[in-house]
């Protein structure tokens, strides 16, 4: 088999394992990432889809685990709760953003971290904390699932380590993962 095929196999082997983990790691930020956003509410509402995902808040990323974040600041679920519920109806979008148009990520997590402090009488320093604090655990947590999904496509020869280190190298640099950095 010339170089050239074996690059192209390795390359196609590579996309495949590139678009699974890109599916593992959306399915797994919607439902743990704490970045709200405009058109996906950082709601603690139960889902409307009549099933129970184990997870409060909106679709793509914008959900807030209203019990983690109460267990991080010492305070009530049902207060989370409340106070995230009226974080996204105050925060609701008008009209969906353009296609290609992202929310100001930064400027979100701010105001959540605001509202929160304001309507759970708690400091604003230690609401971020704790947002921040459930995001790297969350990265971690998809982190550590596609180190695993690597290894074993390794372990398995549908990869080489240095294809799957390329990955993982892109995934960290926001180049694949649909979080740009």
């Amino acid at each position: 088999m010339t170089s050239r095929k074996k690059l192209g196999l390795g390359l196609g082997a590579a996309a495949l394992v590139v678009g699974a983990g890109i599916g593992v790691s959306g399915i797994a930020s919607a439902a743990t990432t704490p970045t709200p956003t405009p058109s996906a509410s950082a709601s603690a509402d139960a889902n409307t889809d009549g099933h129970d995902h184990g997870y409060k808040g909106g679709r793509h990323g914008g959900g807030v685990r209203a019990s983690e974040l109460a267990a991080k600041l010492g305070v009530d679920e049902a207060k989370v709760t409340e106070a995230l519920k009226a974080f996204r109806d105050a925060n609701k979008p008008a009209t969906r953003p353009a296609k290609g148009e992202k929310p100001d990520r930064a400027a979100m997590e701010a105001a959540l971290a605001k509202s929160l402090a304001a309507s759970l009488g708690i400091d604003e320093s230690k609401v971020t904390a704790a947002l921040e604090e459930l995001r790297t655990e969350a990265q971690s947590g998809r982190a550590a699932a596609l180190k695993t999904r690597l290894d074993k496509a390794v372990a398995a020869g549908t990869l080489t380590q240095a294809e799957a280190d390329a990955v993982t190298k892109a995934v960290e640099k926001g180049v694949i993962g649909g979080r740009g950095r």
